[in-house]
């Protein structure tokens, strides 16, 4: 079992390098000299594990890299400058032309986006899949399949995919199984554990936890890692600064305390909404009435903060009142951070030239931060009460 008191304080920080200082410095520079041809000679060869120009490789960066790749038990990572960055970065290194990659439905919007309108430009498609049916998952596969990607949970409705069961139907058909793991965090949830290949992250979520630094993961293999390096990475040149990564390691000492303390906040405000009069459903994977329970419970040893639930109500009028009411949740994107957030689907709808989302109405999800949970039902509790004239 990993140590992650060990991860998130001491690996990767060899203190003897920097003065004994207990935070890792951050080294601010674009370029490194070597002290030979040879040394020269060798990182030209493998930027990924030489430090020749910060856009390959950072001594900051790079401890970063080695933390949460042993945190998702993975040989290795990349850190990326958003968490779109990652998973653009990743698919991009994995497919070619004419390859096809087989998505769960209503990903993050910006998957869709990178799947179903960026890539076909270049001669990657794909098929959007039911992810709660492996059934429905084995007939999207085609010959030319490259890359089935998960999203579990999803983030607003948090499906659920059968982690176990996807690694082997992809194996059985030589595909590269992904994962955007952001809402679970890889305290709640190791994917590798089921045989996934490639994990992702939008570290602006749990993992930095203060909402001051947008960044990525990519986790995998040595080889995939490699892979996605030179043929996406490079190119793309989506880097993280030195200075937010050591932001990030900041976070990270206190991501298993944030996150614990969201999931507990999170359960006692869900469980009071289920009984509210004005509330039609709570969407919550740890809720002993989610459907897919069994599954959450085999495969996640928490949720966190983040969880939906539909109003009976679908007047977006009174919708937008209640949510303009709240005092203690601020109206946001986003979710992860030490504030506690609200985002009602209501306020995307009918928007001028943009898709209606694929989600009703009614809904509304909500981040629970680290506020205190009787303060934050309170107002909840206060602000539903338009709906109940």
């Amino acid at each position: 079992m990993k140590d992650i008191s060990y991860i998130l304080n001491h690996l990767g920080e060899d203190r003897d390098k920097y003065f004994g200082a207990v935070a890792p410095p951050i080294i601010q520079t674009s370029n490194f000299s070597l002290p030979s041809i040879q040394h020269l000679r060798d990182a030209m060869m493998n930027e990924l594990d030489h430090h020749l120009y910060s856009r390959g490789n950072n001594p900051t960066v790079e401890i970063l890299r080695k933390k949460i790749a042993a945190l998702e038990e993975t040989e290795d990572a990349l850190i990326l400058s958003s968490g779109a960055a990652a998973i653009a970065t990743a698919v991009i290194g994995l497919v070619e032309k004419g390859d096809h990659v087989v998505c769960v439905q209503n990903p993050y919007s910006w998957t869709t986006h990178l799947l179903d309108k960026f890539l076909p430009r270049f001669g990657v498609h794909a098929t959007f899949a039911n992810g709660s049916r492996i059934e429905d998952i084995a007939a999207a596969i085609q010959p030319n399949t490259k890359v089935i990607f998960l999203e579990s949970p999803n983030t607003m409705i948090f499906g659920i995919q059968d982690l176990k069961a996807c690694s082997a139907l992809a194996r059985q058909n030589g595909i590269i199984t992904c994962i955007d793991n952001s809402c679970a965090s890889p305290i709640f949830q190791q994917p590798t554990r089921f045989g996934i290949d490639i994990i992702l992250h939008s570290a602006t979520k749990y993992i930095n936890g203060h909402s001051d630094v947008v960044a990525g993961v990519i986790c995998g293999t040595k080889a995939l890692i490699r892979q996605i390096f030179e043929r996406a990475y490079m190119v793309l040149g989506p880097i993280l600064s030195p200075s937010d990564a050591a932001l990030i390691l900041r976070g990270l000492r206190t991501l298993p305390i944030r996150i614990e303390r969201s999931h507990s906040s999170s359960m006692k405000i869900a469980s009071r909404l289920a009984k509210h009069p004005a509330v039609l459903q709570v969407i919550h994977p740890w809720m002993d009435d989610f459907p897919q329970k069994e599954l959450v419970r085999r495969q996640m040893s928490g949720h966190g903060g983040l969880f939906s639930f539909l109003l009976h109500s679908t007047n977006s009028e009174k919708i937008f009142k209640f949510v303009e009411s709240l005092d203690a949740f601020l109206l946001a994107v986003s979710w992860g951070g030490h504030e506690s957030l609200i985002f009602p689907v209501a306020a995307v709808h009918n928007l001028p030239g943009k898709e209606a989302p694929p989600f009703p109405v009614n809904l509304i999800r909500l981040y629970i931060g680290l506020e205190d949970a009787e303060v934050l039902w309170s107002d909840l509790e206060k602000g539903l009460a338009v709906f109940l004239d």
